[in-house]
């Protein structure tokens, strides 16, 4: 174990004050102006438009995710959050930011070892090193709440010592969480710019509501448990299992492999990307048949490749918990669309809420804007890309009564709406990959009543 007990300078702690994270988040628009403003400088004196914006986003693209980056707490999650929907923007627009963006799937600035001796004081007790021998310093990942140490471990009783991964909470996390978050909701019209097609609103919202949950890692160790004994002996998953924990500290079994599906989007042959593409689809659509648990954190960082083939899957804290599995009406709706039926498409999505009350959307209309994107439940096989996605996001951001015009008469009920964060992360994932994948067969297997459709 290091002896270094100094902070490295570069760790921003989640305690510093609000007013120092605030004032770096700020900072975000007041740079977007000023580059906007040199922009339309040099417009003005014959440079390309084209050619302007894409230097624009570019700088623009540079601070804004190394302040994400630096800062962790929401700020962090929330680029990561991002990550999973760049294969939906046109690549004008996300070839500044991909780079970037990747980044934060998998890393994060770490603490310094004299404070994560304090925190593992703090959750273990001052003899902790005697438990935890080979403790290293050194994070092998950090990310937005916690990074994770590797160590050896012996639990109560004195068994043999195993190696685990150590997860603890960075100080200050759930201060710097709901402030960061609160903050970027502020800035929605900015992130908006950047990423245009995403409902940045919506995305904040939504982790505003998860942040206690997250920040309760025994929560997480529960939930990631259910994961364990669910898929203990899938041939294709492997879920650590949890050993111990406290609110802030996850102590699991470690799981040797240092690639992960960003790698594989980056520099995975092809069989490797339909391969893991169809297990890591599969793994999100099967939770809560077997667990009774949706894994709603779906970005690539969260999904390790195991020396043996298999994949290895990490990070508990966002769930969804459905002790019934997915929404009964989901597989026959799906089905029917797939089948073209969309009379019985209207008359179901408006039974679950998926129509706005007063709306009325006529069936053929709603072909037309959802046939395209049912495509991959339509055929046996289906291969996902950027470009496909790309021109679903274009479509149905179109005015006229087949793009924005339907869609502002549809919302996702509350009871759908991590669901179809997933589903969308996932199905962005496969279009990062760039996989072929049996995407029915796997619909059929997760959704009851989708080979048997009402």
């Amino acid at each position: 174990m290091a002896d270094d007990d100094q902070d490295d300078p570069r760790d921003i702690p989640l305690t510093g004050s609000a007013l120092r994270r605030g004032a770096r988040l700020a900072s975000l628009p007041a740079g977007f102006a000023a580059r906007t403003t040199w922009g339309i400088g040099r417009r003005l004196v014959g440079a390309p438009a084209a050619a302007v914006m894409t230097d624009v986003q570019r700088r623009t693209a540079d601070q804004v995710f190394s302040v994400l980056g630096q800062l962790k707490g929401g700020a962090m999650k929330f680029g990561q959050a991002l990550s999973i929907f760049e294969a939906a923007l046109p690549e004008e627009v996300i070839a500044p930011y991909r780079e970037a963006l990747t980044k934060l799937q998998d890393a994060a600035p770490p603490m310094g070892a004299a404070t994560v001796k304090r925190v593992m004081t703090r959750e273990f007790g001052a003899d902790w090193p005697e438990r935890f021998p080979e403790f290293e310093m050194t994070p092998a990942a950090a990310a937005s709440i916690g990074q994770v140490h590797r160590s050896l471990f012996i639990a109560e009783g004195g068994a043999e010592p195993v190696r685990v991964a150590v997860k603890i909470q960075y100080p200050g996390a759930a201060e710097a969480l709901n402030s960061d978050l609160r903050q970027i909701g502020r800035l929605a019209r900015l992130m908006g710019t950047l990423m245009p097609g995403v409902d940045i609103k919506a995305l904040v919202r939504e982790l505003q509501e998860r942040v206690a949950e997250e920040l309760d890692y025994s929560l997480e160790a529960d939930a990631q448990a259910q994961f364990a004994d669910a898929f203990a002996d899938d041939p294709n998953i492997v879920v650590p299992r949890p050993l111990a924990h406290t609110e802030r500290a996850l102590v699991s079994e470690w799981l040797t492999g240092d690639r992960s599906l960003a790698d594989i989007i980056a520099n995975g042959t092809q069989e490797e990307r339909d391969h893991y593409g169809e297990t890591y689809v599969r793994f999100l659509f099967e939770g809560p048949a077997r667990a009774g648990l949706l894994h709603a954190d779906p970005h690539p960082g969260n999904f390790r490749v195991l020396p043996d083939g298999r994949l290895g899957v990490v990070d508990y804290g966002a769930v969804a918990r459905l002790p019934d599995g997915l929404p009964a009406p989901m597989g026959p709706l799906l089905r029917a669309a797939a089948d073209g039926d969309y009379v019985t498409v209207a008359d179901g999505l408006r039974a679950e809420g998926f129509v706005r009350a007063g709306s009325r959307v006529e069936p053929d209309v709603l072909a037309r804007y959802l046939a395209p994107i049912v495509e991959p439940v339509a055929v046996e096989s289906f291969g996902f890309d950027r470009d496909w996605l790309r021109r679903q996001g274009q479509r149905l951001a179109a005015p006229g009564a087949e793009g924005m015009g339907t869609a502002l008469k549809l919302t996702v009920p509350p009871s759908y709406l991590l669901i179809h964060r997933v589903w969308a992360g996932g199905v962005g994932v496969l279009c990062q990959l760039g996989a072929t994948a049996r995407f029915r067969q796997i619909v059929a297997d997760s959704l009851p009543g989708f080979d048997d459709p009402a």
